[in-house]
């Protein structure tokens, strides 16, 4: 077997509209597409062997055991691998279970389809299920433990953690949209202009003089002592000398730690001499030169959880231990206790698993213990010093139990620090006393403090302590998308999203749109080149300037990784076309349509799907969608639009001369098509057709009919505005045309406005386009043929994988096809062609470059209009 391509899709895609995280993996059977499962001896029991908990997977039977079922029946190996991709995520700890296996126009080869939580841990696993395929094919041994435990340090390596998580996780079950921002903790919530920032637990509301003042324990300490607040005794040191005379204040026990430490890392906890004290300076400093000496105080250590100036929660915290039974060692507890399905590596389950370090071994060896002692019977053996849920800690939910007195003591705390998510941790002998009743104190306050221990605490009560910060985050009543309009089509898809942005921006809208020719914010080119994927979408959103967006949406990066959103408010096909045809298992219009339907799927209930009402395959699409329709039409009096008037759907339709909405049989004109200059009088009907889609999409939105007729009045196209749709040069002595068209369907359009220009010649300058099917390239040649006296051929500059002599034939044999006596010359370069026909075109000639690099086209043209306008001046 042999695989072809792996790629992750992130949304919306061709599979599926709700399963935005898919694997797609393209595989070459080779000679195993003879030989489907139950021809192959023994791999029944193979594969039951190595995963017998595959008879979890019901399959197309329906229940328990169907996929061995249909192993036992036959099935092919693209179908195995499916499965065995999905089981062993779920063996690694990562639960999932959508997949789709089919076979392509190219026999034996395969998409196989399967859904994934972390992405790089899918692409492993698409790669590791063919080797175990392979391995259960020959019957040779298989490591199957590895790929598991590989995976799972992809996961850890790349997953959120558990704290972030939970804010995603929140913000998802509210339908707030979310970006990871790189591969750390940062994520951004929401889209454009209501957009918010976190970083684990760190919000852009954070006080970044708060978390200054948190990370140094002794500016923390200050402060709280100087609010009243109860800290432990002590102070600063770097060396012995310090030290000696901090102990000589406060005494013995004490406990050392880095200033600006985190997690407990290089801390000594109840030192009872110097010597100690020493080594646990020296250990501190691996962290960090200024250490901090602090009283050891009694008691149990709690955190409590701060957010938004109230507490939410509160956790005793328990050091990793283990508890003795006269028989076993410490070693062989710790091993029995990591058995714990709550323990798991990293942050995979509630319980991290405990491991043996220094600190471990320092604290046995104080109580004259090794690992190999064996504690009597329930005897607790504390195996670090801090209670961290990273080094293997428990904790215990208290947030019931706290004394009032305590809990205005913490959100005071948190006032005082000026942090908007605070962990206060705190030694005690127990919050359901005032501290200053018990002598409790105030050890530290944490800016970024974990959740894990208040989410899935080992007893007591979870704490949905994400909650109040999306409250925090997101008040009611503040949104957190934008209004977002997705475009796609085969033909008209950038000047209807210009259009539309066009109008957009007209109404007071600070406005972002993503183009074949670039990505914009308020008519500012940003980034220049085909930007019609998700990652221009997602450039959009993440812009915090951005009130609305307008997306063009083509084809190859839906078929590339899906959507770049979830879902938009107004999903726009301008039609469907046959384009492209031939290329990522895309052979068919209907095929074409399957890509194009994810927009319009991916309309929300609420929302609005503009379909054109003259294209066959947009009516049919219409049937499969959950959201509200409305059609574009360019006949008025067609069967189907009669029926929508009868139905009283809303419809824009190109009527008498006008742009006009209709509601039933109620008319709007919004305005007369030849005041529209798109429509470049009126003659250019598939300009019509794309004022009409944008025109319904304003409406329908809820911008006035007369917001919109201004908007349309002074969308002025041309070179700057609408490069390379329709673009006229008037000369003194000709004119020149340039334009986009690259299919039949666009040299069409264009043929139908030359029919309606007079003049002495029409020079065509024309290319076979390297990725259309030979009949494209021979019809588009044919088209021509019929609306040009004489054409010049040039060079495709994106032959992918022909050749010219291949496409220059095909475009000949399409000219002498068209029946009519046409002249033609060829000029490989684009600019050689254009100046040639400049130079020699006759007076009154008109000449029509379709260009695929219209930058280089228009930059010539424009070379010599600015020079045959100075020499007007000069004369």
């Amino acid at each position: 077997m042999k695989i072809l391509k792996i790629q992750a899709l992130r949304g919306p895609n061709i599979w599926s509209v709700r399963r935005k995280k898919l694997i797609q993996m393209r595989l070459d059977l080779e000679e195993t597409e003879q030989f489907p499962t139950n021809k192959i001896d023994g791999f029944r029991e193979r594969i039951e062997a190595l995963l017998p908990s595959l008879i979890e997977h019901r399959c197309s039977e329906g229940h328990r055991g169907g996929f061995f079922e249909r192993i036992e029946r036959g099935t092919w190996m693209g179908h195995v691998i499916e499965h065995i991709a999905l089981e062993i995520q779920t063996l690694a700890g990562m639960d999932t279970g959508f997949g789709r296996t089919r076979e392509t126009k190219t026999p034996g080869t395969y998409n196989v389809v399967f859904s994934y939580l972390e992405e790089n841990v899918g692409l492993y696993a698409a790669e590791a299920s063919v080797r175990i395929a392979e391995a259960l094919i020959s019957g040779a041994e298989y490591d199957l433990d590895n790929d598991l435990q590989s995976m799972r340090k992809i996961r850890e390596r790349d997953r959120l953690g558990p704290s972030t998580g939970s804010i995603v996780e929140e913000a998802v079950a509210r339908d707030i949209p979310w970006i990871r921002l790189g591969s750390n903790s940062l994520v951004q919530l929401g889209y454009g202009v209501n957009q918010m920032r976190f970083q684990a637990t760190i919000t852009n509301k954070t006080s970044h003089i708060a978390v200054d003042i948190a990370c140094n324990k002794e500016a923390t300490k200050r402060m709280l002592d100087a609010a009243s607040v109860p800290v432990a005794g002590g102070g600063i040191c770097t060396d012995d000398e310090t030290l000696e005379e901090i102990i000589a204040k406060i005494g013995y026990p004490i406990v050392l730690k880095p200033l600006d430490g985190n997690h407990g890392k290089g801390a000594s906890i109840n030192v009872t001499n110097l010597k100690d004290a020493k080594a646990g300076l020296v250990f501190a400093q691996e962290y960090g030169r200024r250490v901090i000496v602090e009283k050891f105080i009694t008691g149990f250590d709690f955190r409590v959880l701060v957010i938004d100036n109230k507490v939410v929660a509160a956790a005793q915290r328990v050091p990793a231990h283990v508890k003795g039974n006269g028989k076993n060692t410490i070693q062989e507890l710790i091993d029995t206790e990591n058995l714990d399905p709550k323990r798991g590596y990293g942050h995979e389950n509630v319980l991290t698993e405990i491991t043996v370090d220094r600190d471990t071994t320092d604290l046995l060896a104080k109580m004259n213990y090794s690992l190999e002692t064996v504690p009597q019977q329930d005897e607790i053996v504390y195996l670090k010093s801090t209670a961290n849920l990273s080094t293997g800690g428990t904790s215990v939910d208290v947030t019931d139990m706290m004394h009032p007195e305590n809990i205005f003591l913490s959100e005071r705390i948190a006032r005082v620090i000026g942090l908007d998510v605070c962990g206060i941790d705190i030694m005690a002998e127990n919050l359901t006393q005032p501290l200053k009743e018990n002598g409790g104190v105030i050890l530290e306050v944490n800016a970024a403090p974990g959740f894990r221990m208040h989410l899935a605490p080992s007893e007591g009560l979870p704490r949905n302590v994400a909650s109040p910060v999306l409250d925090m985050l997101y008040p009611p009543g503040k949104p957190s998308r934008i209004p977002i309009f997705a475009v796609t089509g085969t033909n008209g898809k950038t000047t209807t999203t210009r259009l539309l942005a066009h109008i957009v921006k007209n109404n007071g809208f600070k406005v972002g749109f993503t183009t074949s020719d670039g990505i914009y914010v308020q008519n500012h080119m940003l980034e220049k080149g085909d930007t019609t994927g998700p990652v221009s979408a997602e450039y959009i959103l993440k812009d915090p300037t951005v009130e609305f967006a307008v997306l063009e949406t083509a084809r190859g990066g839906i078929l590339r990784s899906g959507l770049g959103f979830s879902r938009c408010d107004i999903g726009i096909i301008t039609n469907i076309q046959e384009d492209h045809l031939g290329l990522n298992d895309i052979h068919t219009l209907d095929d074409l349509s399957k890509v194009k339907r994810v927009i319009v799927k991916s309309v929300k209930k609420d929302g609005w799907a503009v379909l054109n009402a003259d294209d066959p395959e947009c009516i049919k699409i219409a049937k499969e969608l959950e959201c509200n329709v409305a059609y574009f039409s360019m006949e008025e009096d067609s069967p189907f639009v009669k029926q929508l008037a009868k139905e009283g759907k809303v419809t824009a339709v190109y009527e008498n001369g006008f742009i006009t909405i209709k509601k039933g049989e109620w008319k709007i004109r919004i305005e007369k098509a030849s005041h529209v200059p798109l429509t470049m009088g009126g003659r250019a009907k598939f300009m019509i057709a794309n004022v009409l889609a944008a025109t319904l999409a304003s409406y329908l939105w809820g911008f006035k009919t007369e917001d919109i007729s201004l908007s349309l009045q002074t969308f002025i196209p041309g070179a700057a505005q609408t490069p390379g749709r329709m673009n006229i040069f008037e000369f003194s002595k000709f004119k020149v045309l340039i334009d986009f068209a690259h299919n039949p369907a666009g040299y069409r359009a264009v043929e139908e406005f030359l029919n309606n220009i007079e003049a002495t010649q029409k020079i065509g300058i024309i290319a076979g386009v390297g990725d259309r099917r030979d009949e494209d390239i021979r019809e588009c040649a044919e088209i021509a043929a019929r609306m040009f006296n004489h054409i010049i051929i040039r060079q495709e500059k994106h032959l992918r994988g022909r050749t010219d002599e291949n496409i220059n034939g095909l475009i000949t044999e399409g000219i002498k096809n068209s029946g009519r006596e046409v002249t033609y010359e060829m000029i490989p370069k684009e600019t050689d062609a254009l100046k040639h026909a400049m130079n020699s075109v006759q007076e009154g000639g008109y000449i029509t470059a379709l260009s695929d690099v219209v930058a280089n086209a228009i930059d010539v043209v424009q070379q010599y209009l600015d020079k045959e306008n100075e020499d007007i001046i000069g004369d």
